[in-house]
């Protein structure tokens, strides 16, 4: 009787890996049924979007990559590399909707983790920053948006519902309920966090200028106390604070 219950689950196990894959092409297309306003049809996702087709080869890969059939599962991510134009390394974790916006440019290294319901654009970086063969790259948390362009590199944690704005350069960690701008990326926290129940974040221009406001008080600053010396006179003219988001001054030189 244990041999064949033994034989009965060896037989099933593999009919069930394959109903818990469809399930999760089943997800996927959802996700981008969700997330994206230029999908219309089941059929088109399924048949059209390369970042679905890059996630699908890689769970392959990933799974040959863990029972150790390293070089297949490097060949196989080289294939979907030159047939989507994304490169997922076979070793990347990659948690359930997870949604390739486009996709084109798109670099996930070895150790790289990502959790549930993430948002990633064209362009994006997970690097690693280190020779050592340990964790190297970044993890990225749940229902995170990372904007077209934007590097994320090293052995770094992206906090739960975070916005990375588009080309920001991320080199330490980020807390939770963050938007991350800049070069090197600049953390605001929000004053609106936003909720699982919530509906994906994929609002790109709600994106602080931290620098440019900074530099604007400093200005402003600077001219109030020119105004209380002393003896004050007219002075050349010279940049000023911006007036509806419009810089002024004659030391532009274009």
């Amino acid at each position: 009787m244990i041999n064949e219950t033994l034989v009965l689950n060896r037989m099933t196990r593999p009919l069930g890996r394959a109903f818990r894959y469809l399930a999760t092409i089943r997800q996927d297309v959802a996700s981008v049924l969700e997330r994206d306003p230029a999908a219309r049809t089941w059929l088109e996702v399924l048949l059209v979007y390369s970042g679905l087709h890059a996630i699908w080869i890689h769970r392959i890969a990933h799974w040959l990559w863990q029972h150790n059939f390293r070089f297949i599962a490097r060949w196989l991510s080289q294939f979907s590399r030159w047939l989507t134009g994304i490169e997922i390394h076979p070793g990347a974790k990659i948690g359930k909707g997870f949604f390739i916006d486009h996709g084109m440019g798109v670099v996930i290294g070895e150790t790289a983790e990502i959790g549930e319901q993430v948002t990633m654009y064209h362009g994006v970086t997970l690097g690693g920053t280190s020779l050592e063969k340990g964790k190297r790259h970044p993890t990225i948390g749940n229902r995170v948006v990372i904007g077209a362009g934007a590097k994320i590199l090293g052995a770094i944690t992206i906090g739960d519902d975070s916005r990375i704005g588009a080309n920001a350069v991320v080199v330490k960690s980020v807390p939770p309920n963050s938007v991350v701008v800049g070069v090197p990326g600049q953390i605001v926290q929000r004053s609106r966090p936003h909720r699982p129940s919530d509906a994906p974040d994929l609002n790109h221009t709600a994106l602080p200028d931290v620098l440019g406001v900074a530099l604007k008080q400093l200005l402003e600053r600077v001219e109030v106390l020119e105004t209380r010396l002393d003896g004050h006179t007219a002075a050349a003219l010279h940049i000023h604070a911006p007036d509806s988001e419009v810089w002024q001054g004659q030391d532009f030189s274009i």
